[in-house]
């Protein structure tokens, strides 16, 4: 049985549990995007896209924004592997290291910003 938009029962659960124990980072940035707070785009935060769930997405323009803290090896290519499989969905990923967020916020919102009205024009 399918439920909202065609998902599995259930499937909302883990989006949701991410919401609540989001990083600082996170939290910091979503308070930068929340309530069209930037430009006016609207985006969700902890969103279901195929089976993965991405930390920010602007459906609109067809964006994902992922935060990224320490990586290693593996790390790197399971990211690839989520860039790739949201890529199929047609979106675009913007990658930013946690400390962007926190040293340099109006350097990660206007990138943000820009390609986000590139991704609008297409």
């Amino acid at each position: 049985m399918s439920g909202i938009r065609g998902r599995r029962p259930g499937a909302s659960a883990a989006p949701r549990y991410l919401r609540v124990v989001a990083t600082p980072a996170e939290s910091v940035l979503w308070e930068a995007l929340r309530d069209r707070r930037l430009s006016g785009l609207k985006f969700r935060r902890q969103y279901a896209v195929g089976s993965f769930v991405a930390d920010f997405v602007c459906t609109a323009c067809k964006l994902v924004i992922e935060l990224d803290g320490a990586i290693h090896e593996q790390q790197l290519a399971q990211d690839r592997a989520r860039t790739e499989h949201l890529q199929q969905y047609g979106y675009r990923v913007l990658r930013f290291r946690n400390e962007e967020v926190f040293e340099n916020m109006p350097a990660v919102l206007e990138k943000i910003l820009v390609i986000a009205t590139e991704q609008w024009l297409q």
